[in-house]
């Protein structure tokens, strides 16, 4: 990838829904050297991550390597490295394992949690953005049932018990209604000493409704499934802050919880070297129609780190969901060939194909370009729209069978803690 070629470099950074998929259709033009950076060696279906974090899923089942995916991709590679800034003056991106010149940068890093300025959430609570934010909670739902097994004290084992969620919206009502199914069907099965299970699951938001961005039917039944599955909703509260083991809210409430899982915002990820006029609200980077950066010829930025005002359909930018990274991500591919030929770029137009979101076992919302159904068929939907697009035949057959003996069983056999000896952490990231 270092010697010398009439090819141009594409640099894409970020292996999500955006980069990965503008990648796959670069390999298509044999004029192009792609380099795929990414921090991870592996892609990751983030949607599904609420059932890793669960013991629903494996982790093995939402995620696939890089170089495995490249194979037989001879303009492809992938470099492992997270993004330190980009020199624009000389055309290079520097990381943490080198630096990487370009012809053309793509920026799709997608986002980052964001804790809105509170010290103590960003310390102590439990994100959702990442397979090891997915295992890490898993661990330590656990931990927190096997510590409430040992205490006698019956202040502290609801401490443990209980579990605050921030953030109503698909992230934290699939959450809040996956640990109501374990609370009911599994946590008297594994813990027969807890006879008097007293934990409560809390999902706290800001907004008036869950499910925001839905319709009202949608935000409706969800609210009423979890309300029935006696998860405690929380509107119209912000969550002040998690001192001492205790979820303080905005309306004086305090919560004892040893759990605070934070769903509730999203920032883009950062580039050093950008100047600020290049950012706008939520450090998104400001584009063009073609998803080109402000002030530069050859950086675009695409998914969730784009802000556009070009598409009349969305003057105030696309959601930060999959589907406007995907279809950014082919058609800059595309555009990027037409530079190459000297034709008429296009620009992005989102086709929106409509949200879904489940909330429990057969319990599932869909709100479709007019259309809206719910229940059981919207959960089957739900389930083969999560499957197809996975990268990878085996990870769609080991979840679809996954799924079929943990929702017939209700009892999947994940509920494993795994994690490194202090002795193994010293050489944990080290390349």
């Amino acid at each position: 990838m270092n010697q010398k070629t009439s090819k141009k470099k594409v640099v894409i950074v970020g292996g999500g829904f955006a980069g990965l998929n503008m990648a796959k259709k670069l390999t298509r033009d044999a004029r192009f050297e792609v380099v795929v950076v990414d921090q991870n060696n592996y892609h990751f279906f983030p949607p599904l991550l609420y059932q890793v974090s669960t013991a629903f899923i494996e982790a093995s089942n939402i995620s696939h390597p890089f170089r495995r995916l490249f194979q037989n991709r001879p303009n492809v590679r992938f470099h492992l490295g997270s993004l330190l800034r980009v020199v624009p003056e000389t055309n290079t991106l520097e990381t943490d394992t080198g630096a990487i010149p370009y012809d053309y940068l793509i920026l799709a890093m997608g986002t980052e949690t964001n804790y809105f300025g509170m010290q103590n959430v960003k310390e102590h609570a439990l994100p959702m953005k990442s397979i090891d934010d997915a295992l890490n909670l898993r661990n330590h739902l656990l931990l927190n049932m096997e510590k409430a097994v040992r205490t006698n004290d019956m202040d502290e084992r609801e401490r443990l018990q209980n579990i605050v969620i921030a953030g109503g919206g698909p992230t934290g009502v699939e959450i809040a209604g996956m640990l109501a199914e374990m609370g009911r069907n599994i946590v008297a099965k594994d813990y027969p000493e807890i006879r008097n299970f007293r934990g409560k699951i809390y999902l706290v938001d800001a907004g008036a409704t869950l499910l925001g961005p839905m319709s009202k039917k949608s935000q409706g039944e969800a609210l009423q499934v979890l309300q029935d599955f006696g998860v405690q909703i929380v509107l119209n509260t912000a969550v002040k802050d998690f001192v001492d083991e205790k979820v303080l809210l905005a309306n004086g409430q305090e919560i004892p919880t040893a759990t605070l899982i934070w769903a509730s915002g999203v920032i883009a990820r950062d580039v050093p070297g950008l100047p600020k006029e290049a950012f706008t609200r939520g450090r998104r980077l400001l584009v063009d129609g073609f998803n080109k950066v402000q002030g530069y010829t050859n950086i675009f930025a695409i998914g969730d780190q784009a802000y556009m005002t070009a598409d009349p359909a969305f003057p105030n930018s696309h959601p930060q969901v999959a589907q406007p990274a995907i279809q950014q991500g082919k058609l800059l591919a595309a555009n990027l060939t037409r530079l190459e030929r000297n034709e008429t770029l296009k620009e992005f137009r989102y086709n929106d194909k409509g949200n879904m979101a489940i909330i429990a076992k057969y319990k599932a919302v869909a709100d479709l370009p007019k259309l809206f159904f719910k229940g059981f068929f919207a959960w089957m939907v739900w389930l083969f729209i999560h499957i197809i697009p996975l990268v990878g035949f085996r990870n769609k057959v080991q979840l679809f069978f996954s799924w079929m003996y943990a929702f017939i069983t209700n009892d999947p056999t994940l509920r494993l803690i795994i994690r490194p000896r202090e002795e193994d952490k010293r050489v944990i990231g080290k390349v």
